[in-house]
Formats: C-alpha cells, sequence, structure tokens
C-alpha cells in the first residue's frame, strides 16, 4: 500500500508539472497576439494621453449602406486644436492625423468586445478600419477634408 502511495503522489506531481509548463509554453508562444493584431502597435497611456489631447473634436456625417441599416455619426470628443480628430464608435475608438491631403491613423483601439478585422495601415488619402465583434461590425473611414480628417462610420449587424 505504501507503494501505491508513492506512486499516486509522483504521477500528480509530473501531471501538475506538465500541465504548468504546457500553459506557460503557451503564453510565450501568444504573447503579443493576444490584443495586438497584425501589424498593430502597442502604445502605453502616455500616448494615448498625448494623442487625445492633440485630437480634434469631429461630427462625421454618416454614411448608409441600406435604407433599412441605422447609422449614426461619431460623438465629439473635446480635444486640443490641430489636424488630429478622434471618432469614439460602438466598435472602438479611432484617432487620424491628416499632413495635407494624406490621413494617417494614430491609434485604433477597439472596444470590449470587438476586435480589429482590418486596418489600412499605411499613410494614403483615404483609411478604413474595420472593427468586428458579438455587436456587429462597423466600418470606419477617414479622408482628409481640408486639411482636417472627416470620419464617418456604419454599423453593419
Amino acid at each position: 500500500m505504501h507503494r501505491r502511495t508513492v506512486l499516486v503522489v509522483v504521477g500528480w506531481f509530473v501531471a501538475a508539472a506538465a500541465a504548468t509548463g504546457a500553459g506557460l509554453a503557451a503564453v510565450r508562444v501568444i504573447g503579443d497576439g493576444i490584443t495586438a493584431g497584425p501589424g498593430a502597435e502597442v502604445v502605453d497611456a502616455d500616448r494615448v494621453a498625448r494623442d487625445l489631447a492633440a485630437a480634434t473634436p469631429t461630427g462625421p456625417t454618416p454614411t448608409a449602406t441600406a435604407p433599412t441599416t441605422p447609422t449614426a455619426t461619431a460623438a465629439p470628443t473635446p480635444s486640443a486644436v490641430g489636424r488630429r480628430a478622434v471618432a469614439a464608435t460602438p466598435g472602438g475608438t479611432v484617432i487620424a492625423e491628416c499632413v495635407g491631403p494624406t490621413v494617417r491613423l494614430v491609434t485604433v483601439a477597439p472596444a470590449q468586445g470587438f476586435g480589429v478585422r482590418r486596418q489600412d495601415a499605411e499613410p494614403d488619402d483615404h483609411a478604413r478600419v474595420e472593427f468586428a465583434g458579438d455587436g456587429g461590425r462597423i466600418e470606419v473611414d477617414v479622408r482628409c477634408r481640408t486639411g482636417r480628417p472627416d470620419i464617418t462610420w456604419d454599423r453593419h449587424d
């Protein structure tokens, strides 16, 4: 009986060590992939605060994909003067910047329950971000108009 007890205890310790090792290896392999999409930049709280302080409030014009699909405008966020704009959508927040006719996505942050499904990575005359989650799909469109970002978004259920 003593031998059986020792084998059970040793077996339990081996199984616990293997499970712990497998969990640690999985977290190491996944790393930033848990929260960051391909090409996504992880930013700290100071950077987000600076970007929000430099953003310009925007009142975008909604676009419609179908007459029955409801659309909304991004809620303006108070901020300082500049060539940046911020738009908070149900899918997430986008901060965009215009340099002449070129728009650049400064920060893209999905809301809880959403992820970034698609994002234009290179500065261009037009930028698009698509958030997807249980709440549907949100497409955010950004263009530079008169040197300022013009942000519109649509909800696709």
